[in-house]
């Protein structure tokens, strides 16, 4: 075990003025889980110092939007972990006019039609299913380090839900907490997996998460009948929620809700990415996520009975898969 020492954070700058007012050379824009964590401690292997700045899926074009008004003079913005949003053409465009060079490296699925409008903008595209958005920036910034190819197992060993290294259970744990993200990214950088700090909030996390996980399975609703789909209200942690789920209920397809009706999908069959997209999500064939948009009498519904229409119309998609 490692030590990892805390560094200071600057909590009086947003993203945005720490680009805006960077001294170095790279922009690092990335996703906000554990990938993303892994990914960003490979480029600052490969570059030394690094303006991180981390964003979840739903930010992430206004991010890009206000990074596209800073001028760029010639630096990198070096985009992972993170696929194909609205507007993408225009503010990679308003980017490139600005000065910027513009790297992006993901795992996610893109339509023929989004890489190829990508790829006429940017200086480099790199798209991989078959790898988490880490080992995608393992792979091309450091071949030859074997600590960044370890890190880049670790990760992806989560990212992927191969569940085969139990270190990597313990760091996606531990990433639950928005907090722990730039503690774990240091560590990772260190080729550390690790450290009293990491101990001590997985012991903390796991407790609370068996606690909410098993309040997810015992109001838990099994429909479907060519696969055995459980839907669940979210109380917190989805990706284990749902592994707890498939392992105790011996689940095909698991579906974890919030009250606002948004979900996060995981199945054994490589459908999930299919699903989300009929409700207006997507993400990778095992898991993905979607919303399902409640209006005031599907929360009533969802509250009551544990179910409601969209239920029903999620079952006949993944059927008709």
């Amino acid at each position: 075990m490692g030590i990892c020492l805390p560094k200071k954070k600057n909590d009086e700058s947003s993203e945005i003025d720490l680009v805006r007012n960077r001294t170095d050379h790279v922009v690092h824009l990335t996703h906000n889980d554990l990938d993303a964590a892994g990914a960003d401690a490979i480029h600052r292997m490969a570059y030394g110092k690094v303006v991180s700045v981390f964003s979840s899926v739903g930010k992430f074009p206004y991010i890009l939007e206000g990074l596209a008004e800073i001028p760029g003079n010639g630096d990198v913005i070096s985009i992972s972990d993170i696929g194909f949003p609205r507007n993408a053409e225009r503010l990679l465009k308003k980017l490139k006019a600005n000065g910027w060079s513009i790297e992006w490296r993901d795992h996610h699925r893109w339509t023929d039609e989004e890489i190829a409008t990508v790829r006429n903008i940017v200086d480099l595209l790199h798209i991989d299913t078959s790898l988490c958005g880490c080992g995608i920036c393992a792979r091309d910034l450091q071949p030859a380090n074997q600590v960044a190819a370890e890190v880049a197992r670790v990760v992806c060993d989560y990212d992927l839900w191969k569940h085969e290294d139990p270190r990597s259970a313990v760091l996606g744990e531990v990433l639950q907490r928005r907090k722990n993200l730039e503690h774990v990214r240091d560590c990772l950088s260190l080729g550390i997996f690790s450290d009293r700090t990491i101990e001590e909030e997985y012991a903390e996390i796991h407790a609370e998460m068996q606690r909410l996980m098993e309040k997810s399975r015992k109001k838990a609703v099994i429909m479907g009948e060519k696969y055995h789909i459980v839907f669940a209200p979210l109380y917190g942690y989805p990706s284990e929620t749902a592994a707890y789920l498939r392992k105790s209920l011996k689940s095909d397809i698991e579906v974890i809700i919030s009250s606002g009706g948004r979900f996060s999908i995981r199945s054994v069959p490589p459908i999930s990415h299919l699903v989300a997209r009929e409700f207006h999500g997507g993400g990778h064939p095992h898991a993905a996520g979607g919303n399902f948009d409640f209006g005031l009498k599907d929360k009533i519904l969802f509250y009551l009975f544990r179910k409601n229409e969209h239920f029903d119309r999620l079952v006949t998609i993944s059927e008709s898969l």
